[in-house]
């Protein structure tokens, strides 16, 4: 068994340059549901969940020039920004992956648009920035 044993994907998340533009293009194309945008003002971004069969995309829009999000974008161009991972006790997994030195963002949950959730530094994981949402608490 591992430090963090996951449950299930919540989401993949792709970074976009047009949030409005990119829900339609998967509504249009995909025929997936419309989705509800919202501001998230800590994370600088505009952000919207669809469902696709048992899992989500969400996509993020840097509502920051100079964030994150925005610095990402301009680095690396539109595409996947993270993966969002679903485990039981959240609190617990990330003092565990703390105490045995992997690099972790949050070293407490904080609400998100998926849940509670926690992100673990992509220096730990081979380059793939890694969200984790609380299975008890994920929305989906």
């Amino acid at each position: 068994m591992g430090i963090c044993t996951v449950q299930h994907i919540n989401h993949v998340c792709i970074a976009v340059k047009d949030i409005d533009e990119t829900v339609r293009f998967y509504r249009d194309v995909f025929g997936v549901a419309e989705a509800e945008v919202v501001d998230i003002e800590d994370q600088a971004v505009r952000a919207a969940l669809i469902q696709v069969g048992g899992s989500q995309l969400e996509f993020i829009e840097p509502t920051d020039p100079n964030g994150g999000v925005a610095k990402f974008i301009e680095r690396r161009g539109e595409g996947v920004h993270h993966i969002c991972f679903e485990v039981e006790n959240l609190g617990g997994t990330l003092r565990r992956l703390d105490e045995q030195g992997i690099a972790v963002i949050d070293r407490e949950p904080r609400e998100g648009l998926s849940g509670t959730i926690g992100f673990i530094h992509p220096k730990a994981t081979r380059g793939v920035l890694i969200e984790l949402v609380d299975q008890d608490d994920a929305r989906r």
